[in-house]
């Protein structure tokens, strides 16, 4: 970012406005919990239960690994491009404007699959409530809710993130007071029953702890929002990473707390029915709280869910919009704005109608697999961005340069290749629609720019 200008009229230098350098580290890592949220593990946690055979504490465990050393990378690579803040970017001018392209349209994927898992999750949860009004009716009320809101350009102030996630937290708590006055006068563990969370013999598989880790990773989506405030923070080149760092070592360490206290007060020996996998949680809170934990839980994670499937529907658009305005995309259609609004209303209209589809086409599970698909290539393309960037390319001198992102590598490929078959398979066919539409539209505008990176 550049301090200063060149005044035309006078040949002097002046101040050109620019962003504030005013944020602090502990400032850096609130927003990212504000953005994760406290209470990220509680939606995914009976899928994760049931894939992994309990082991959901571990699993949150493992994950946390991977993203520790995929948020070093990323912090580093905001050092190189700390204007940018975004995996496409940096592998498109680290790597090549192609990779960076493959890596903007799954995240794409990713934006559009939030607004679906969450409207599943908040129709299920809403039926659980009222079981009289069918799934479909509150499918269709709550995509009416995101999209109606995207359509006014409502957007959330980050003091009102603040007071939400604050109020989260405080649940959290109680139901945490809960969970452990149940377990120790009604469960009672003796001995190796406390660990068992962490390890039960009777319900443990490789395959299953793996395929279970490849969900839990959805538990930290979005830590790497903490990069795109490169120009806001104090010495960006050393709180960009910690920040990161220290955001996953919370969220790991809170999330698994929470699947701790809920797996010790409802063992994974008996897993939960399929009809309440999705809202596995706020079953635990009915057990252990009864119905008043129950209902505030629920209404906890109906904001919280309700917040993130309007943000991510209001990225997507934002997103199509960049690559119609770039020609990656039929530009009459995505690249325009309403004149009233101002905002891209066909993109936000097409969301809408997607996420209603999504809702009777995808679980909640399949979703969740769908969407850590893409954001694993993502992670592997930063790690390998900052593994040829300062093991190849740079000068500087940063601790163990090419491990720490070929470990990060390593372990996210681990982990994206233990997705569901289906996921991989329904991924892949993502791309490969995604590099169709990249060669039809050059095809069509050969001086159309490359998205992602090119520039």
């Amino acid at each position: 970012m550049e301090a200063s200008g060149l005044s035309l009229e006078t040949g002097r230098q002046t101040e050109s406005p620019g962003l504030r350098r005013s944020l602090k580290l502990w400032h850096l890592v609130l927003y990212g919990i504000i953005i994760i949220q406290p209470t990220a593990p509680m939606s995914i946690y009976g899928v994760v239960s049931n894939a992994a055979g309990g082991h959901v504490v571990t699993t949150i465990l493992i994950a946390m690994v991977a993203m520790l050393f995929t948020a070093i990378s990323y912090g580093r690579m905001a050092r190189v491009y700390p204007s940018a803040g975004s995996a496409f970017t940096y592998v498109g001018r680290e790597l090549h404007p192609l990779g960076g392209y493959v890596v903007g349209w799954s995240m794409l994927m990713d934006y559009m699959l939030n607004p679906i898992i969450c409207a599943v999750w908040c129709g299920v949860a809403m039926h659980d409530i009222f079981p009289r009004i069918p799934y479909a009716a509150w499918v269709l009320a709550i995509v009416i809710v995101f999209t109606g809101l995207n359509l006014f350009g409502v957007q959330a102030s980050a003091r009102i993130n603040a007071i939400l996630a604050l109020g989260m937290s405080m649940v959290v708590v109680i139901f945490l007071a809960y969970a452990f006055y149940y377990v120790a006068t009604v469960m009672k563990p003796v001995g190796g029953a406390w660990l068992r969370p962490f390890y039960d013999p009777l319900t443990f598989s490789p395959h299953r702890l793996l395929h279970g880790t490849s969900i839990a990773v959805l538990t930290y989506i979005g830590f790497d929002g903490i990069s795109t405030m490169s120009e806001e923070v104090e010495n960006p080149r050393r709180n960009i990473m910690l920040g990161t760092v220290f955001t996953c070592l919370a969220i790991g360490i809170l999330s698994a707390i929470e699947a701790y206290a809920a797996q010790l007060a409802w063992p994974a020996t008996s897993p939960f029915p399929p009809a309440i996998l999705d809202t596995a949680y706020v079953h635990v809170a009915l057990r252990v709280g009864g119905r008043f934990l129950f209902l505030l839980l629920n209404g906890t994670l109906l904001v919280a869910n309700m917040g993130s499937g309007i943000a991510a529907q209001f990225g997507a658009a934002r997103v199509l919009y960049g690559m119609g305005r770039e020609n990656a995309l039929p530009r009459s259609f995505f690249g325009v704005t309403s004149r009233r609004a101002a905002i891209p209303r066909n993109n936000v209209l097409l969301l809408g109608v997607v996420t209603l589809i999504g809702c009777f086409l995808l679980s909640f599970e399949r979703g969740a697999e769908l969407l850590n698909f893409g954001a694993f290539i993502a992670f592997m393309g930063v790690n390998l961005a900052a593994l040829v960037h300062y093991r190849f390319r740079s000068d500087e001198k940063v601790l163990l340069p090419g491990l720490i992102p070929l470990s990060g590598l390593l372990v996210c490929g681990f982990i994206w290749l233990n997705l569901a078959h289906a996921a991989q398979l329904l991924g892949t066919a993502w791309i490969v629609v995604g590099l169709l539409v990249y060669l039809l539209m050059r095809f069509r505008n050969k001086t159309a720019s490359v998205p992602f990176g090119a520039e």
